[in-house]
């Protein structure tokens, strides 16, 4: 796969923030952001900036098992306002020009290769064609998924043609389902928004030994070419990468080798206009914020994005609102050794 000239490349800025207001004080409180976006071959994040409101007592940041960048923060005082502000500047470079679907390995072949076999040798995709707790195995979702896979089908086009009917039979509709809306709900209503797409996706593959990774990410939702605007906006975006090894037009070295990114809430294979924060199992383990407090009581959550061209003098594409994020997610406690459990969005 040759590299993408200079001139196609994209340079976007993303503001992501998160603003929680407490009716009772908090006095302690731990919490994990995955806001940072990915630096690769096909993405150069140029500046990045975390601003934490009243500023941490602690302070941590590290990668996790997939790469990500995470960062660990804890406040041990007072407060009953909590503000996070993610400031990315990132360059994309297409990634999958030339992509060749039908020169991709037979689907039942590669899963094959992935069975266990005792003191075979160890593939790490493997760990993503496993159940997950947002993704576990459902008979009604295989069934679904069935009458793609026909027997020596390359993987590529087995995952694109999913990834069309995730689009053309479920709909997209906004506050339809909750963070912890189970699987098996959004596959019976066929409705809800990007993050049960993804888990669909994701599900259908791996219900055949394929691996499939969730990626949280931000969309530029008024591409920088003539085309329809994006649905997505969510205040966080989510998609797919399925994995393919071998098929022409995806990365065959570095972090991503092997991985092609589908976007099942557009149909399409993600170019400059998606950039890519963490990826994971599912959506549990790429969180953009997530806490334990202790006090607080009920809470508010305003959650905001702005994705824009740095070259486009025109006004800042919305790539969120400030409503409810169903890519955000805080667990509140009473006290640290007891209380009722709640997931918000």
């Amino acid at each position: 796969m040759m590299a993408a000239s200079p001139e196609a490349a994209t340079l976007l800025e993303v503001v992501h923030e998160t603003a929680y207001r407490y009716a009772a004080p908090v006095t302690l409180a731990h919490h994990l952001a995955h806001l940072q976006p990915l630096h690769d071959e096909g993405q150069a994040l140029q500046a990045f900036q975390l601003q934490i409101d009243p500023p941490p007592d602690n302070r941590r940041d590290s990668r996790d098992s997939a790469g990500n960048l995470q960062c660990h923060f804890s406040l041990a005082r007072q407060h009953q306002t909590l503000r996070v502000l993610a400031s990315s500047r990132v360059r994309l470079q297409p990634r999958f020009a030339g992509l060749q679907p039908a020169a991709s390995p037979a689907w039942d072949s590669l899963a094959a290769q992935l069975r266990y076999v005792a003191r075979g040798r160890f593939q790490p995709a493997a760990e993503y064609a496993l159940p997950s707790p947002f993704v576990p195995r459902l008979e009604e979702l295989r069934a679904w998924a069935a009458p793609t896979l026909l027997p020596g089908r390359p993987v590529a086009e087995v995952a694109l043609a999913l990834m069309r009917r995730v689009y053309a039979e479920f709909r997209y509709e906004s506050q339809s389902t909750a963070v912890d809306t189970p699987l098996a709900q959004a596959l019976a209503q066929k409705r809800g928004v990007c993050q049960d797409f993804a888990h669909v996706l994701i599900g259908a593959l791996r219900a055949f030994g394929l691996p499939a990774r969730y990626v949280s990410g931000y969309l530029l939702t008024r591409p920088p070419e003539d085309g329809p605007a994006l649905v997505g906006a969510d205040a966080s975006h989510a998609w797919v990468q399925a994995w393919v090894p071998g098929t022409p037009g995806v990365p065959s070295s570095g972090d991503s080798a092997g991985w092609l990114d589908l976007d099942p809430t557009n149909q399409l294979v993600p170019d400059t206009g998606h950039v890519r924060v963490a990826v994971g199992r599912d959506f549990g383990d790429v969180t953009p914020l997530r806490g334990v407090i202790r006090g607080g009581g009920r809470h508010t959550l305003a959650v905001g994005v702005t994705t824009r061209l740095l070259s486009d003098a025109a006004e800042p594409a919305r790539g969120g609102d400030a409503g409810h994020d169903p890519a955000c997610s805080q667990v509140c406690t009473g006290p640290v050794s007891a209380g009722p459990v709640v997931a918000t969005r």
